[in-house]
């Protein structure tokens, strides 16, 4: 026993003394700052009447437009992702893969201000923010692999996996408090606004030219 806990603590020691690992934790903790506030209001946002600044949709047409089409752009994103940094690198994607999945955010601006009521506008809405979601969120997958490589690589993937849920919960927490305070079209205005920490952990962290190409 003494020895499975001497252990743990030197595999778990080690991985806090990687090369930079408070910009890599920063990196894990911040990259979906804003899409971990906005996954907790879609099904809301998508189900409120009208009159309470939602789209007033039925828990059916929610299954079919965030179930269904939702998902099927979400993998068809994470797809695309995979195979275009098996080509060129994580370092050549990262920046796209940024752009991609924060922009398309603002998809729910228009929604939440214009609240249209036809139904293939809204799909086509939340499909491109989740291919974005999907294409963007392969580069944070790569680089919790990138972050765990060496030495006891498992067990640090563990714990970037356990950082990536500790960066979803945190703004989650807040995220409903404060949509009932700012409403929905501000709400998803800072929603955008937080994207600029997703943004800028991307900039500083170390990255191999040549990590997820295929060789």
């Amino acid at each position: 026993m003494v020895a499975f806990v001497k252990e743990f603590l030197k595999t778990f020691g080690a991985f806090f003394r990687k090369n930079r690992v408070c910009l890599l934790l920063l990196f894990l903790l911040f990259y979906r700052f804003a899409e971990a506030q906005l996954v907790r209001l879609v099904i809301p946002f998508l189900l409120d009447a009208r009159e309470a600044g939602g789209l007033g949709l039925t828990t059916g047409q929610v299954g079919f437009v965030y179930g269904t089409i939702g998902v099927i752009a979400l993998t068809c994103g994470g797809l695309l992702g995979g195979m275009l940094v098996s080509q060129k690198g994580l370092k050549y994607w990262l920046w796209p893969m940024v752009l991609i999945m924060h922009l398309p955010d603002a998809a729910f601006i228009y929604l939440a201000y214009a609240q249209p009521a036809n139904f293939a506008v809204i799909n086509l809405c939340v499909a491109i923010e989740q291919f974005g979601y999907g294409f963007g969120f392969t580069a944070y997958m790569l680089y919790m692999i990138y972050i765990a490589r060496g030495q006891h690589e498992t067990a640090h993937y563990a714990i970037c996996t356990g950082f990536m849920a500790l960066g979803m919960m945190l703004p989650g927490m807040f995220s409903g408090w404060l949509q009932e305070i700012i409403g929905y079209q501000h709400f998803f205005v800072w929603v955008m606004l937080a994207t600029i920490p997703g943004f800028i952990v991307a900039a500083l962290v170390p990255l191999d030219p040549e990590f997820g190409r295929k060789a």
